[in-house]
């Protein structure tokens, strides 16, 4: 059932910037909005189920957020709880799932279930707070995707909650040879090389040969890619470089551009299977002749796998893709109420104005300036 389900729709209360907020998600989703808008906060509400039904659980995520109180958004009532509702569809039989999850913090300020609900077309699977709870207060630490020895009815929803993967990928965490530290699924990259080690070698090396096939417009003249180990056993990445020896040179990651590095880890996850793959601000390093392309190599790695991909972005080469649409882009913008999240499909002149020659970034990207940004000019003035 995992590798068959989609989100199809997110509705966030009171989660850090949004006090009350529903998306309509499709196979893509571009976020796009001013600095502190929220860009990173409403995939991180996605990374969060994610991190419910990995290691650690329901507690730990809440931890690495910095509490319940760091959670809480700003402008929700007091002592109001932090809400979470996704719908799935299951695409081989049409099923429908929805996973909703309420928490807040006890007097000793430990992350409580306030409800948990799992419903399968409408039923309820599970919904919490039941008998069991109310007998033991202490299960209320936890929640059920976290359980194996209550899961099993839904196991795959979180099996698929399970294989969300967030990419933000750090060149320098990349180079380090320290760089895992035992940490896995990071998404600052720190252990990429060791996922690509641990992947199979056929398929390992089938990556890699795509990969090179698509750094070639970005590096032309990267000739190959390999995988080695040192001495002490961790691995690196190589590459052949083409020049005038015949031979050319083999260069490790260390020798790697912080462009060539993240091209590498985009499009190594965007090849993977399982939950969408969340991208933040994937234009980082690169010359904009390439941003433009990224949607369209995204879009070919869609296809090979059906990820759903979520990703953040400033850019407007990247949306000057003809190929995103205006129900695919959403614009966040900021207010005393918190952020709102509005689709580019939903402003009234946006069809006409792309139907006139303008590009999606000319429609959208305007509406997200920030206000007074000619402000900071104002610092370089004595």
């Amino acid at each position: 059932m995992a590798g068959n389900l989609k989100l199809s729709r997110l509705r966030l209360r009171n989660w850090k910037n949004f006090q009350d907020v529903d998306v309509a998600v499709g196979d893509r989703m571009f976020l796009v909005g001013p600095n502190a808008s929220g860009k990173s906060n409403l995939l991180d509400a996605i990374r969060f189920l994610h991190e419910l039904a990995s290691s650690g659980g329901f507690a730990e995520a809440v931890h690495r957020r910095g509490g319940m109180s760091a959670l809480r958004c700003l402008a929700s009532r007091r002592h109001a709880d932090v809400e979470i509702h996704v719908d799935l569809k299951e695409g081989n039989t049409g099923r429908r799932w929805t996973y909703e999850l309420s928490c807040r913090q006890d007097n000793h300020r430990r992350p409580l279930v306030c409800r948990e609900r799992v419903l399968r077309d409408a039923a309820p699977i599970i919904d919490r707070p039941d008998e069991a709870d109310r007998n033991d207060a202490d299960r209320l630490t936890q929640t059920c995707l976290e359980q194996v020895n209550v899961n099993l009815p839904f196991r795959g929803l979180a099996k698929f909650f399970a294989s969300i993967r967030s990419l933000c990928l750090v060149p320098q965490l990349v180079r380090r040879p320290e760089r895992s530290g035992g940490r896995s699924n990071d998404p600052c990259g720190s252990d990429f090389l060791d996922q690509v080690a641990r992947t199979t070698e056929r398929t390992r090396r089938a990556r890699l040969r795509l990969i090179q096939k698509a750094l070639r417009a970005a590096v032309p003249q990267l000739e190959a890619i390999a995988l080695t180990h040192d001495g002490r056993g961790l691995p690196h990445l190589q590459g052949r470089y083409g020049h005038w020896r015949s031979q050319g040179t083999w260069q490790t990651e260390e020798q790697f551009s912080d462009g060539t590095l993240r091209l590498m880890g985009l499009i190594w996850a965007a090849l993977e299977n399982g939950g969408p793959l969340l991208i933040e601000e994937p234009e980082l390093s690169l010359h904009p002749d390439l941003v433009r392309l990224l949607p369209q190599m995204l879009a070919h790695a869609q296809r090979r796998t059906g990820r759903q991909i979520f990703l953040s972005t400033h850019s407007p080469e990247l949306l000057r893709d003809e190929g995103i649409g205006l129900d695919e882009t959403f614009l966040l913008r900021p207010g005393t109420g918190g952020t709102q999240v509005t689709p580019a499909a939903s402003f009234p002149d946006a069809r006409q104005l792309l139907a006139d020659g303008l590009s999606l970034a000319d429609v959208v990207i305007p509406r997200t300036r920030p206000q007074n940004a000619e402000q900071l000019a104002l610092l370089t003035k004595a």
